[in-house]
């Protein structure tokens, strides 16, 4: 039987929204995907695992003997249905292509055939085809939208994200998904050496704590006027991360040399005035309606999964 790949691309008004969905059955791979990655079953129990928690919009990939390594994901959309339990990976697509359905190109006869590896390609540079119809891992051209409910039912990654995963797991990789959280490993206890002399025994230092992140507040706080600005200042939840990630930009603004700081400083304004664009299109509240307790509930719903990511960026810088 031959495999086919089928991909759903959804456009929204304000941004083209790329919504793939990796369809794969057990048979050969389409001559177009001949030079994409393909390794064989081979019954041996693999050394890693991935479990995947709706709740926490995150993939942790699990390895015996070390640290589980977490990342974030987006998740399908609201009304789409999501697979939960246990799959694996079946494919490794490198520079994956992606194939627009009959259907697809019927309802917008504007859409190409196929869309070759680069900026444009909704699956990013690598996809993981799991054993469910139609639901794969893999990268995306819209970052913005890893961390939130904003899928076809896939599990899109950050470029550099999937690289990591993708040169990880083989195939065969055992995936599950859980909707509550991830129930991970305990760490394993040190286990005590006997020295090979009469000395004592040498005390192991203490270990070493991450200092907390700053918080740096918004000085637009005591003047804010926009209703979103004003909710990031007044909820106590919002504002702590909108202040870690101010924080955290500080302290990489301060570890610079002084001839790179103004530039960076500039770069670091001209992407707070993005992210407040993008909030105000995404969370938009009409003035005067925060007061709405299912206006406002909503709003900081989306402000959350805004700032959230915005968090995990400045952490990564």
């Amino acid at each position: 039987m031959q495999r086919t790949a089928t991909f759903l691309w959804h456009l929204v008004p304000t941004a083209t929204l790329a919504i793939a969905l990796a369809l794969v059955s057990p048979g050969v791979l389409r001559a177009q995907d001949a030079g994409t990655t393909s390794e064989t079953i081979a019954g041996v129990t693999p050394p890693r695992r991935i479990v995947i928690s709706l709740t926490e919009r995150r993939l942790h990939l699990l390895e015996e003997g070390r640290p589980p390594r977490s990342f974030p994901v987006a998740i399908g959309r609201p009304g789409v249905a999501i697979p939960l339990g246990d799959s694996r990976v079946l494919r490794k697509r490198r520079n994956p292509i992606w194939h627009p359905t009959a259907n697809q190109r019927r309802e917008n006869p504007a859409l190409p055939v196929a869309v070759p590896p680069g900026p444009s390609n909704p699956l990013g540079k690598f996809a993981l085809d799991l054993g469910w119809t139609a639901i794969a891992i893999h990268g995306t051209n819209e970052p913005d939208s890893v961390g939130r409910r904003a899928s076809g039912g896939c599990f899109r990654m950050l470029p550099a994200d999937i690289a990591v995963l993708f040169e990880m797991v083989p195939v065969g990789t055992p995936v599950r998904v859980v909707s509550g959280s991830a129930v991970l490993p305990s760490p394993q206890p040190a286990v005590a050496v006997a020295a090979a002399t009469s000395s004592p025994p040498i005390p192991a230092p203490p270990p070493k704590v991450a200092p907390p992140l700053p918080i740096l507040p918004d000085p637009r706080c005591a003047t804010a006027g926009a209703p979103l600005r004003r909710m990031i200042c007044t909820v106590p939840d919002l504002a702590a991360l909108d202040g870690r990630a101010r924080g955290l930009h500080q302290r990489h603004l301060a570890a610079l040399p002084a001839e790179r700081r103004d530039a960076a400083a500039y770069a670091l304004l001209q992407e707070e005035r993005r992210f407040d664009d993008r909030i105000t299109a995404r969370c938009w509240v009409r003035r005067g309606m925060e007061e709405d307790p299912a206006v406002a509930a909503a709003a900081e719903a989306c402000l959350r999964d805004a700032l959230s990511v915005r968090l995990e960026e400045a952490k990564r810088r």
